[in-house]
């Protein structure tokens, strides 16, 4: 879910002393038990305190918090959540729900926490309220490994059997926020009621452990199969599956778990789960292979090379790859260095201080000059608005513009039984004015490319000032004289859809710049609606190309159509995107002259 760290490079930021405060009273209003020294640490006065902004897979903005290089606080929907870095070093400050170690990999695979899969200490189970915050920690270790929202009351699970959803989880170990700090494991907290704890009632004591490890049969950890990976309603799932570097070890942990099946009651897991959460390496890698020859024969222009590898990985892989968004989520910069490497394909530089960029192409390679393009191959679908998979694919409208007969120029079709408010063609006018010139014998016989005016032209093509000064038209004159006296139409066609006629001029889309606040530069977009296009899917479709923040506003003095807002000048993203990805006429497209222009700053 958490974009490559190449890709959110410009968006770190130190924390100021004013969003300091603010940050340390936050966090004392959501973690109450944490002592006024704890705060201090967490939240320190001159150490270095980093705020990153990014955008999770369905569009939502995740603030970090960074100390230290680890994040030690997630805000989503305007609720700060502790990452399992902070709880390692304040496992207290949470009520905490323990599980089975084969749970573990479940959860990093994006499965929320199961009341069948919890271990009921002989106290019975921590207190907690619907949407309280808390974790989940593994037996006979009580650092936590998991965070996320109680799904229930305490009262609630006891009522209910412990059966259904327990926690809805956010984030865990091992998946992309705990890849985005040092990668340290969890610590040894020794529990001391871990060996009285209890599954459903039933204890699990000592005495069975060491008959299993004789070589009893297993015993399943009674719940475990019951773990499922819905969504718990209301709330975005964070968690990701274990980063590239994690599987050796993790696959050497699942070997010596097989091993000692018949020795410890870790559980009778599906294998379908298996399945479910893990995906193949090999069918990855093709991915990402086929996802970045398209961006390169298809979207990278040689103009606009050196290109940072964190724009052609937003730019131009991201609109290539809809729906496998989450492959993207390994280091950018491993995945280059192959195509470098083993494909010969690009050239990658490290042109300033850990910033890289494509610097070279190798167009005549024969893999890339093999691969065809969706579009070459004639098996592209039309794009869904927003990129999203099962959107309805969206077309744009076939616009014509026509010519409605006024009331001054009815006399001028009386003969062709066309009255006032008849539309035509312009190909139409052209000939029935041909017809009328030539029935009346109106050609200029000395000079054919003139027609002599007589009293019905006069009327309807001359200006007062005109009617003693001219006696004859250029044929050209004549018919935009013609058209420039009738009322302008325009016809809007949508795929499947009956045409529809309106007056006047159609509106164009209009991109606009505006500043807000102390010169911050905001992009508006409007009339959107009126080429079919949704505002909200192309909102998010911009926050997912520019990595900034969007809303939409009623647009003043219009009844049903809506301002897209979005920061900074994105002028020419909005151009790219109208003019590539919705394929909208540039004419029908009013301010990309606006964009910034390219070149040095003074």
């Amino acid at each position: 879910i958490f974009p490559p760290l190449n890709a959110l490079h410009n968006l770190l930021h130190a924390l100021s002393s004013h969003c300091r405060r603010k940050l340390k009273a936050d966090v004392s209003a959501a973690f109450p038990s944490l002592s006024a020294d704890e705060l201090s640490e967490l939240v320190p006065n001159k150490e270095d305190l980093n705020v990153v902004k990014i955008y999770a897979h369905k569009g939502d903005a995740v603030t970090l918090y960074v100390l230290h290089k680890n994040p030690v606080f997630f805000e989503l929907e305007k609720r700060l959540y502790p990452t399992v870095y902070m709880l390692w070093r304040y496992p207290s400050v949470l009520p905490a729900f323990t599980t089975w170690p084969p749970v573990l990999q479940k959860l990093i695979g994006g499965a929320d926490l199961m009341l069948p899969g919890v271990v009921v200490p002989a106290s019975g189970l921590p207190e907690v309220k619907q949407g309280d915050y808390c974790a989940v920690t593994v037996v006979n270790n009580r650092a936590p490994v998991a965070v996320g929202t109680a799904a229930m009351s305490s009262a609630e699970m006891n009522s209910v059997g412990m059966k259904g959803r327990g926690v809805c989880v956010l984030h865990t170990y091992m998946d992309y926020l705990w890849a985005f700090g040092d990668k340290s494991g969890p610590p040894s907290l020794a529990d001391a009621d871990s060996e009285e704890l209890e599954m459903n009632g039933e204890q699990c004591n000592v005495e069975e452990r060491e008959e299993d490890e004789k070589g009893a049969e297993e015993e399943p950890c009674p719940g475990a199969d019951q773990i499922t990976d819905e969504a718990c309603p209301g709330i975005e799932e964070l968690s990701l599956a274990e980063p590239e570097e994690q599987k050796v070890e993790q696959s050497n942990m699942e070997e010596e778990e097989n091993q000692d099946d018949q020795k410890t009651p870790q559980g009778n897991i599906p294998e379908e789960y298996n399945e479910m959460f893990s995906a193949s390496t090999e069918m990855m890698d093709a991915l990402l292979l086929q996802c970045f020859l398209h961006a390169l024969k298809s979207k990278v222009k040689k103009s606009e090379l050196p290109l940072l590898t964190s724009t052609f990985l937003r730019n131009h892989m991201f609109s290539c790859c809809k729906n496998v968004f989450d492959v993207f989520c390994q280091q950018l910069s491993k995945f280059l260095q192959s195509m470098q490497q083993q494909h010969n394909l690009v050239q990658v530089k490290e042109l300033s201080k850990g910033v890289e960029s494509i610097v070279e192409v190798d167009w005549k390679n024969p893999e890339l000059r093999s691969f065809h393009t969706p579009e070459e191959a004639g098996g592209e679908a039309a794009p869904a608005q927003d990129g999203g998979e099962g959107e309805k694919p969206y077309h744009p409208p076939e616009i014509t513009t026509l010519y409605s007969v006024s009331a001054r120029l009815e006399p001028l079709f009386l003969d062709t039984n066309k009255r006032k408010g008849t539309i035509l063609q312009p190909t139409e006018v052209r000939s029935l004015i041909t017809e009328y010139v030539k029935k009346n014998e109106l050609v200029d016989q000395t000079n054919k490319n003139y027609v002599m005016i007589n009293p019905t032209l006069c009327d309807c093509l001359l200006e007062k000032s005109e009617y003693q000064e001219v006696n004859v038209l250029k044929w050209d004159d004549l018919f935009s004289r013609t058209l420039g006296r009738m009322q302008e139409c325009c016809q809007v066609v949508f795929p499947g859809q009956a045409p529809v006629i309106k007056k006047g001029h159609i509106e164009p889309i209009d991109i606009s710049v505006a500043s807000r606040g102390s010169n911050k530069k905001v992009t508006l977009i409007k009339n959107l609606e009126v080429y079919g296009l949704d505002p909200t899917a192309v909102s998010t479709a911009l926050q997912h190309r520019v990595q900034a923040s969007s809303v939409l506003q009623p647009l003043p003095g219009a009844k049903d159509k809506v301002l897209v807002q979005i920061q900074g000048n994105q002028i020419q993203q909005v151009g790219n995107l109208l003019l590539d990805h919705y394929k909208i006429p540039r004419k029908y497209i009013q301010g990309l002259d606006k964009a910034p222009k390219g070149g040095k700053k003074k």
